[in-house]
């Protein structure tokens, strides 16, 4: 049985606790700053608990020593001292940021280290690499790669159209830091909230629109080989132009605290969402120029006789899934690992990647 630290007691925290404990095969412990989040938590039955600060190096160094691997589901901006903790103490490391300046550290802290180096391991940076990835693969040269997701609610009623349905300070990050695309082959730099698009799916109207972050290390991995690459953030029309004022306009762009707790007094949390992820590559395949779809859409599931909503569901499954296939060796334990280094076939093939499976191919399992 193999001991994992899960950082952060939040939502996407205690559903990996949950996920991971229910298949016997780790002993879990939950740290978190908050002793309250720790309290109000559902944490499964026997899983250790330990208020912890990140940035108390001696206390974090304790708290990871003789671990398997340590799972960070806490704000990106804890990422650095959790990662630098886990290369010093020696223990695997996973995350979910999509923080750019973080992924970057990560990478530098992975290479030649004893131990993996894993980050992005939730939706998008995560599933949506692996996809997208293998979809490439099934051209002789590529031409663009268009990445499209987004965690809706199912019943929108508000004028943003939108509820809260994951990290706070995550969507408020992704809408403010710059964004990276491939332009005409090279590697730039783009505006988040811009290049505003309209389409439907199903007769469901959505936009879409740049935000940082879903690429993972695509750029990087892709640069030089496609023309264009981009990465879009899927949502119901009308929610970027009240965000562009709000963080524009109104300049909550520079004031992000006060923004958070605009956003967790006046949006409440639903579990009635859903997953939208579609991804298009075009380019050359046996001499003609061909186009690959993937669309899904994934709902809250019941897993364990408790329901978990769609975000839920895939950001843990996802990070789950990745641990496993590092704890059964499908995975490299050494150095920094790319998303797009997962097979996708294999990704589905696990107990935890089959939850972004679609949902008939989950009924018929």
């Amino acid at each position: 049985m193999k001991s994992i630290l899960v950082v952060g007691a939040g939502k996407i925290g205690a559903t990996i606790c949950s996920f991971l404990a229910a298949t016997g095969d780790y002993r879990i412990a939950v740290a978190d700053a908050s002793r309250q989040q720790l309290e109000r938590a559902e944490l499964p039955v026997g899983c250790e608990t330990i208020e912890l600060d990140v940035q108390d190096k001696a206390a974090l160094g304790k708290a990871l020593a003789g671990r398997f691997a340590v799972l960070s589901a806490a704000p990106f901006h804890a990422t650095r001292h959790i990662a630098e903790a886990a290369r010093e103490v020696g223990v695997h490391y996973l995350d979910l940021t999509e923080d750019v300046a973080m992924t970057r550290l990560v990478k530098g802290l992975g290479q030649g280290a004893e131990t993996a180096f894993i980050p992005q391991c939730g939706l998008a940076p995560g599933f949506i690499s692996i996809v997208a990835y293998d979809l490439t693969k099934k051209f002789d040269s590529l031409d663009s790669l268009r990445l499209r997701v987004g965690a809706l609610p199912r019943y929108p009623a508000n004028a943003l159209n939108y509820n809260l349905t994951w990290s706070t300070d995550g969507v408020i990050n992704e809408y403010c830091e710059p964004c990276e695309a491939i332009i005409d082959g090279t590697l730039r730099e783009v505006p988040p909230l811009e290049e505003l698009e309209e389409f439907s799916i199903d007769g469901e109207k959505y936009e879409a629109f740049n935000t940082s972050g879903g690429l993972g290390t695509l750029c990087d991995t892709l640069e030089g080989k496609v023309r264009s690459l981009n990465y879009r953030t899927i949502r119901y029309p009308g929610h970027c132009t009240i965000m562009k004022a709000l963080l524009q306009d109104l300049r909550l762009n520079e004031r992000r605290d006060l923004l958070k707790d605009i956003l967790e007094t006046a949006l409440p949390v639903t579990q009635q969402d859903v997953v939208i992820i579609f991804v298009t590559v075009s380019g050359e395949k046996g001499g003609r120029f061909m186009q690959e779809t993937y669309a899904n859409k994934i709902f809250g599931q019941n897993v364990g006789g408790i329901d978990y909503g769609a975000i839920q569901t895939t950001t843990a499954g996802g990070i789950c899934a990745v641990l496993d296939m590092l704890a059964d060796g499908t995975l490299p334990s050494k150095g920094f690992i790319r998303q797009e280094d997962i097979e996708l076939g294999r990704f589905l093939e696990n107990r935890f990647g089959r939850f972004y499976a679609p949902a008939q191919q989950r009924i018929a399992a």
